[in-house]
């Protein structure tokens, strides 16, 4: 069973940057592809970054493309989301995610992740 805790939310006004983490625990980290999703108030889930086991190859929703970085230390079983530049529609619950699969490849979908984190609260005020 892989825990998943993300820290690093807060209020920023909006230009302004912030990084998330999240700590795993449990199973082999470095073959789980990770990612992060953001649920805003009314909205569904969606995709916000992925990267693959090895940390080679990255993914990014159009939205953020640019603005936020996902980076991994297989070391420290983290994965990061540094997000700067943010943006007043940035404003969400941030996820990460663990995808077991393994392989050098990253995952987009919701459906493909078995174990999330609780959330972490961003808010980029106007």
């Amino acid at each position: 069973q892989v825990q998943l805790v993300e820290s690093g939310g807060g209020l920023v006004q909006a230009g302004g940057s912030l990084s998330l983490s999240c700590a795993a625990s449990g199973g082999i980290f470095r073959t789980y592809r990770m990612g992060w999703f953001r649920q805003a108030p009314g909205k569904e889930r969606e995709f916000v970054a992925a990267i693959s086991g090895s940390g080679g190859l990255t993914r990014y929703a159009d939205s953020v493309k640019g603005r936020f970085t996902i980076s991994r230390d297989n070391a420290k079983n983290t994965v990061y989301l540094q997000m700067n530049s943010l943006k007043p529609e940035d404003t969400a619950v941030y996820y990460c995610a663990a995808d077991p699969r393994g392989g050098n490849w990253y995952s987009t979908s919701e459906g493909q992740y078995d174990y999330w984190g609780q959330g972490t609260q961003v808010t980029a005020s106007s």
